[in-house]
């Protein structure tokens, strides 16, 4: 069984950094893309950014220059360093990672973790 398990929200000033984990475990053949989605309350679940492979990286618009996204194949892991954090960065991120288990390919989904920037 797969499992997308995430770390590292938490409450943060205006200007602030935090830095988003989450490793993946189980029976894995092979990660295809991994990525972190947010949704805020009343919206709809956006991209923020994601990975294919080391330098194939994909961020939206909003945290272009802020964000960093960075992927340890040896750990299945994928880290999100978010700085200069601004209030419209609140939300609940998800980990997310398109893989292939068991013969099977499917997307996998963390169980999400809360950030909130308020001063």
């Amino acid at each position: 069984q797969v499992q997308l398990v995430e770390s590292g929200g938490g409450l943060v000033q205006p200007g602030g950094s935090l830095r988003l984990s989450c490793r993946v475990s189980g029976s894995i053949c092979v990660i295809y893309t991994m990525g972190w989605y947010r949704q805020a309350p009343g919206k709809e679940r956006e991209l923020v950014a994601r990975v294919i492979s080391g330098d194939d990286r994909r961020y939206a618009e909003s945290v272009k220059g802020r964000f960093t996204i960075s992927r340890d194949n040896a750990k299945n892991s994928v880290d999100l360093q978010m700085n200069s954090l601004k209030p419209e960065d609140t939300a609940v991120y998800y980990c997310n990672a398109d893989l292939k288990s068991r013969g099977i390919r499917k997307n996998y989904w963390g169980q999400g973790t809360q950030v909130t920037v308020s001063s």
